[in-house]
């Protein structure tokens, strides 16, 4: 009977710690992706809800919440590493909108994009430069540089 009860008491304190990451994430979901990034996670729950926990509360509750890097320092690296993949326009988009959410100018985040071509390739830079025209676009914020 002990045993059960401490099975309970772990069962309980495993479910209390994972719903204050989850909390966590999407606090910080939303200072960084605003509406997109829930979208993102929405866009999960009728066919991988737990995949849609882990980016709150793994992602971003545990790595995006961390102190050493800041928000546009993450951003920053996270526009390089997807450009670098390529075939992740959609995340590409929900993560300009996260750079220039946290701060990075429109001036920046092309600088990154032309930067990544050295490494990635100029079509997964263009690809990427697309999506950001796109997001600049829609926030009003063309054209770049003036």
């Amino acid at each position: 009977m002990n045993d059960a009860i401490n099975e309970n008491d772990l069962s309980n304190d495993l479910d209390k710690a994972r719903q204050a990451r989850f909390e966590r994430g999407l606090e910080v979901l939303r200072q960084v992706d605003g509406e997109a990034g829930q979208r993102v996670v929405d866009a999960m729950a009728d066919i991988n809800p737990e995949l849609g926990n882990q980016i709150i509360s793994w992602a971003f509750g545990e790595i995006y919440d961390r102190p050493g890097l800041a928000p546009r320092d993450r951003q920053l690296v996270t526009l390089g590493m997807l450009t670098a993949l390529g075939g992740c326009e959609p995340q590409v988009e929900v993560h300009v909108n996260g750079a220039l959410n946290v701060g990075l100018t429109p001036e920046e985040v092309v600088e990154a994009l032309l930067h990544s071509a050295v490494y990635c390739g100029i079509p997964k830079a263009l690809n990427a430069t697309f999506v950001a025209k796109k997001v600049f676009a829609e926030r009003g914020l063309l054209p770049v540089g003036k």
